[in-house]
């Protein structure tokens, strides 16, 4: 089973990391799924044994206004179809800070979007002191890059026309 809960994928990751499998660990909102989403899960996956994701509870999306699109339910069964992902959980809190200590993997990868490691939200910041602080790496991907925002406003601003 790929949808497991943050204790069900510690017990795991914890037995594979004894068996010297490489994780790597992605996490966002992945709102809109579209092939931005599936190229950086792809390309993350190149990285080690292991793809991990953990998607934004309902609850702590703040990407504007309706949002998100999709439930947590429908974004984790979306990309646990995913044959380059290994497993998938809902987070329990806003950023990925706790759960990188939970989990501890070795590689914790963004879009290069982030390579600057500044957003307005300053998470990423956070995120970025804490793998340092649990001895992981920050990796970026260098795929395409679209934005879920970007695409709903753009389709949103066509069908006001």
């Amino acid at each position: 089973m790929k949808i497991l809960s943050l204790d069900q994928l510690t017990k795991i990751i914890t037995g594979l990391k004894s068996e010297g499998k490489k994780i790597v660990h992605c996490h966002g909102c992945f709102d809109l799924m579209h092939v931005g989403h599936i190229k950086y899960f792809q390309a993350s996956k190149k990285m080690g044994d292991i793809l991990l994701v953990t998607v934004t509870p309902d609850r702590f999306v703040d990407k504007g206004p309706n949002r998100p699109l999709m439930s947590e339910h429908l974004r984790v069964e979306s990309i646990a179809a995913l044959e380059c992902v290994d497993y998938v959980a809902v987070n329990c809190w806003p950023t990925a800070e706790k759960t990188l200590r939970m989990l501890l993997p070795d590689y914790y990868v963004k879009g290069q979007e982030f390579k600057k490691l500044q957003d307005t939200s300053g998470k990423i910041q956070k995120e970025a002191e804490v793998v340092n602080e649990i001895g992981a790496e920050i990796r970026f991907t260098s795929e395409v890059v679209f934005s879920s925002t970007k695409l709903i406003k753009d389709q949103m601003q066509i069908k006001d026309n």
